[in-house]
């Protein structure tokens, strides 16, 4: 609200420094401007033409003056209204949020691409299913080829040698037992 006191005239030596418009006009306006512009007729203009000029500026910044003031305490007021209602800008703020989020989302533009999103969702969804099944059966398929089944077995008799029958609840094996894996062992 600090712009509706600032000096608007661009003429004012005052223009810009925040100083209150409402104080700082003068109250002849532009009439005493016009007596001093008196003497000087622009070309093209009668005497009477340009004091009808003059005349029109000065009711016109008047009424400015006027209209300045009437905004001023219009802004007073609703200022006053909103802290009695206990509206805040932040308030203000997050509501005008909240209405842009809404008009967002009532869109055209947004429904559609939440359409599409959602498409690609499902599609996207759909193919990594596919790729995980294809990728479980290959894995199935490979588990039961003859190459996996004797690495296995071979995986399973080094474990067994390491840790012993004890993980299965067995007993320790004797090193006969454990030689003839060995011979069977490619490696």
């Amino acid at each position: 609200m600090e712009s509706a006191n600032q000096d608007i005239n661009l003429n004012s030596p005052n223009k810009g420094l925040g100083v209150d418009s409402l104080t700082d006009v003068p109250v002849g306006g532009a009439a005493s401007n016009a007596s001093n512009a008196a003497s000087t007729v622009p070309p093209g203009l009668t005497e009477e033409e340009a004091e009808e000029l003059r005349t029109e500026l000065s009711k016109v910044e008047e009424e400015i003056h006027t209209l300045r003031q009437v905004l001023s305490a219009k802004e007073k007021h609703s200022y006053e209204l909103k802290r009695k209602l206990g509206l805040s800008p932040l308030n203000e703020f997050k509501q005008n949020i909240t209405k842009g989020w809404q008009d967002v989302q009532t869109s055209n533009a947004y429904k559609k691409t939440q359409e599409t999103l959602t498409q690609a969702g499902q599609k996207t969804s759909a193919a990594l299913s596919t790729m995980g099944t294809a990728i479980s059966k290959k894995l199935g398929d490979m588990r039961n080829s003859p190459t996996f089944k004797s690495f296995e077995d071979k995986v399973g008799n080094i474990k067994h040698k390491v840790v012993g029958g004890r993980g299965d609840g067995e007993g320790v094996q004797s090193p006969a037992e454990t030689k003839s894996v060995q011979d069977n062992a490619p490696f």
